[in-house]
């Protein structure tokens, strides 16, 4: 079975664990068998049919384009990766660039 590492923020649905296994030969695979066992993690990873957009997949050290369709095996490692948000502006040291602080 594939390690799954789940992100902090979806541990309340593992019961707090942060690495569980799971079964598949793909990411939606891996997805189901682990809505079986935790259920209510489809929800917080999938939307419209789809891996949400806030969120990327990793296998075995790869980020992958093909999301649910990627392809696991017995032994690989699966991440679930929430994007990190932020930008718009610039920031030094003493603020952002262009204002005064």
């Amino acid at each position: 079975m594939a390690i799954v590492y789940i992100p902090s923020l979806m541990r309340d649905v593992t019961r707090g664990q942060g690495k569980v296994q799971a079964a598949g030969a793909t990411v939606a695979q891996v997805v189901e068998n682990l809505e079986r066992a935790y259920p209510g993690i489809k929800a917080r990873l999938l939307e419209d049919g789809g891996i949400k957009p806030h969120i990327s997949v990793a296998v075995d050290g790869e980020v992958t384009p093909l999301g649910l369709l990627e392809a696991v095996q017995e032994h690989s490692e699966v991440h679930f990766l929430p994007a990190i948000g932020g930008g718009g502006e610039r920031w030094t040291l003493a603020g952002p660039k262009g204002r005064a602080s």
